[in-house]
């Protein structure tokens, strides 16, 4: 106590009156001061803030979503594939030197080769060569195996001069396609064009109904009639 009042400057030794009491008081008060001053310099003392952490913007990035459907709206919907005809065959006449002639149904698009396993094959010797096995089907076709196309006339020979070389008129009716184009002034493309003719119209009544053919005028009608019979 005497050490702290030793301590003290003049003025507060003489004015407290050097009273131990009073000595005491004053030490008391100086402490408090001391620590009351020492706390508010520590809560006042700047603290380091650390800075947020920097965040992507991917991560705030809306998620782009699917435009939905309007209502109302249907979705396309993929088109359906082309029909096959009716019941998927198709009929043919299967005639001339084979095992099993007449009506054979096949699935469409078969060829003349499978006509000709359905109706058993060939008969032996039958001569083929004039017969696409390869050609497509048409549906109401007549197929003759083993009958020879007919034979095209000679260069400026006319009409009766032909029926004299020994071959007779071809029937519209029976012939092969390959057969009408043995015929003078016909092709593949006329050649069909009568057989799809004979197809619709159920077979010619008459030689005349070649004029109603598509590609047939009168003067190919001309070169053809001595040729030809229903």
């Amino acid at each position: 106590m005497f050490a702290v009042r030793e301590r003290l400057p003049m003025w507060v030794q003489l004015r407290c009156g050097l009273e131990p009491k009073t000595l005491a008081a004053l030490a008391v008060i100086l402490v408090a001061g001391a620590v009351f001053a020492g706390m508010h310099f520590w809560s006042a003392r700047p603290e380091g803030v650390r800075a947020p952490d920097m965040v992507g913007e991917a991560v705030h990035a809306p998620t782009p979503e699917t435009d939905p459907e309007p209502e109302g709206r249907a979705r396309p919907e993929p088109s359906p594939g082309p029909a096959a005809g009716p019941g998927g065959q198709i009929v043919v006449d299967v005639s001339g030197k084979v095992r099993n002639p007449g009506l054979r149904r096949l699935p469409a698009g078969s060829r003349v080769d499978d006509a000709l396993t359905a109706a058993g094959g060939a008969r032996p010797g039958a001569d083929l060569a004039g017969l696409n096995r390869a050609r497509v089907l048409m549906d109401g076709e007549q197929i003759v195996v083993g009958v020879p196309p007919a034979a095209s006339p000679a260069p400026g020979v006319a009409g009766p001069a032909a029926e004299g070389s020994g071959s007779g008129p071809v029937s519209l009716n029976t012939a092969t396609a390959e057969q009408l184009e043995g015929l003078p002034g016909v092709g593949p493309v006329l050649a069909q064009h009568i057989v799809d003719y004979r197809t619709q119209h159920g077979g010619f009544r008459s030689v005349d109904e070649l004029r109603e053919v598509n590609g047939i005028g009168d003067r190919r009608f001309a070169d053809l009639r001595p040729r030809v019979r229903p």
